[in-house]
């Protein structure tokens, strides 16, 4: 196998178009068609449908694709142990964790590793679709749920809890619950039960919903529900975590609240000599500490 022409097959795979790959590898649109030709020739095979709309790969061509992913993984791999092997912590970290957890508890805290490491780049990964870490989707995760691949080194950092809140504004015009059946009167915003989310969170969602709540906003992630719910559109169904950042929000209904969700950092066992993932899992066990602390203090844990 030329190695030169498996690289340049795999731009093309990849961009789905010889003039966006050759703009990538810096050759020319002409270079690159020779060496795809030049591949199938090697091969026997047609790796490509040469369609208007651009190419499609064959089943041959997904073979070799798929293949050809798997090692520019491992080489992505090799060059991040490689790179870590210096005691600068520098370079691109890639960070995966749900859109709630990332956007309203760990962005707004990033400025702290950012003042220790200047040099490190994150490329913070916003999804409820699990990403798979030993195929190098991302360098490590922070997930709530632990994770199932015996290939992972995991530490649980913290336990949620799903509870009800609303803004005292609307608490004031609208009355505040004493029981469950009382959200009949309300408006209760929250993740749809069928949207991708932890099952503690649609159990306890589904739970309100079967109080006759009859006014319902539904969000798909939770930071929408929150910004509802600080302007006052109702009651809703967010983690505990956000109410030390967001004090001025109340909690409806104190006794009620989901099972506990854990929260887990993650990463592939051959990255444990990483300098940039040990950065980032000290920075993220302190400012869980901090938490905690804090939630002891103030009587929200």
């Amino acid at each position: 196998m030329d190695w030169d022409k498996l690289r340049i097959f795999h731009a093309v795979a990849d961009a789905g178009s010889l003039t966006h790959a050759g703009d990538a590898l810096n050759l020319s649109q002409s270079a690159v068609s020779r060496q795809i030709r030049g591949l199938e020739e090697s091969l026997n095979a047609t790796l490509f449908h040469r369609h208007a709309r651009g190419l499609i790969l064959t089943e041959q061509g997904e073979l070799l694709f798929d293949a050809s992913r798997a090692m520019v993984q491992r080489l992505d791999a090799a060059v991040a142990r490689i790179r870590d092997s210096k005691e600068e912590v520098f370079g691109e970290l890639r960070v995966t964790t749900t859109t709630g957890f990332g956007s309203l508890w760990l962005a707004p805290r990033l400025a702290k590793l950012y003042e220790q490491y200047p040099d490190l780049k994150i490329d913070l990964m916003l999804e409820e679709r699990v990403l798979d870490l030993p195929m190098r989707e991302a360098d490590v995760a922070i997930r709530l749920k632990e994770p199932s691949q015996a290939d992972l080194i995991r530490k649980r950092l913290m336990g949620v809890n799903m509870r009800l809140y609303a803004s005292p504004a609307y608490l004031d015009a609208h009355g505040r619950p004493e029981k469950m059946d009382d959200l009949a009167a309300h408006r209760i915003i929250c993740q749809n039960t069928n949207s991708a989310q932890v099952s503690a969170g649609a159990t306890f969602t589904q739970e309100i919903l079967t109080h006759n709540v009859d006014s319902l906003l539904t969000v798909n992630n939770y930071f929408g529900v929150l910004q509802a719910v600080l302007n006052g559109l109702g009651i809703g169904v967010l983690p505990d975590y956000i109410l030390q950042d967001f004090p001025e929000i109340e909690r409806v209904l104190p006794e009620e609240e989901s099972r506990e969700i854990p929260v887990f950092l993650a990463y592939p066992e051959e990255l444990r000599h990483s300098k940039r993932i040990a950065a980032f899992r000290d920075f993220v066990t302190e400012e869980i500490f901090e938490h905690r602390k804090l939630a002891q203090a103030t009587g929200t844990a």
